[in-house]
């Protein structure tokens, strides 16, 4: 049994190494900004209330903000309001590029499943065993979640890439392929 001290110490590293990575999963459940860090906040304050540390407390962690978004879906207001919410997925930054903007977009597109997924992947560095765990689902299932997901990613990304240069890219090139003008 740990005291208080320690358990606060080991619950404030946690949190200072995952609550961003908690709340941007929380997003790609489909949760607003407020909801994700509703619930992460609910899950810190059990987790000081344990007697011991979990096992793998990230990992226990995770699984926790699964379930308690699920539970927390379930409600037809919510959900009718999360979808309002999916248009603005990302929180936009005053200082947001274009290609960030375009990413984000390409990424809130996906279905839930492959975009919790890729989150899982890329963002909490977790294998296809612990995403299988955490989202209830064997690790070739998961492997193929995120092998679509990447591809549609991809897809959206290779489609936007004019938009992307236009607003980077060569000018020359762009001014190169456009029609000459006859002489009148």
């Amino acid at each position: 049994m740990l005291d208080t001290t320690d358990n606060l110490k080991w619950c404030e590293r946690l949190f200072e190494e995952q609550a961003g990575n908690l709340i941007l999963y929380g997003r790609s459940l489909g949760l607003s900004h407020a909801e994700a860090e509703d619930l992460v906040q609910e899950i810190f304050a059990a987790l000081v209330q344990m007697p011991e540390v979990p096992e793998r407390p990230a990992h226990y962690a995770v699984r926790a903000l699964r379930n308690r978004a699920i539970n927390f879906r379930r409600s037809f207001v919510r959900r009718v309001l999360r979808e309002i919410e999916s248009v603005r997925w990302f929180e936009k930054g005053p200082t947001e590029s274009l290609p960030e903007r375009i990413a984000m977009r390409c990424l809130s597109d996906l279905p839930q499943e492959q975009r919790e997924v890729i989150v899982l992947k890329i963002w909490h560095g977790h294998t296809f065993e612990e995403i299988g765990e955490i989202a209830g689902i064997s690790p070739n299932t998961a492997a193929g979640r995120y092998r679509y997901g990447i591809q549609k990613l991809r897809a959206c990304l290779t489609e936007n890439a004019y938009e992307q240069e236009r607003f980077f890219g060569d000018s020359d090139g762009l001014l190169d392929s456009a029609p000459t003008i006859p002489k009148a």
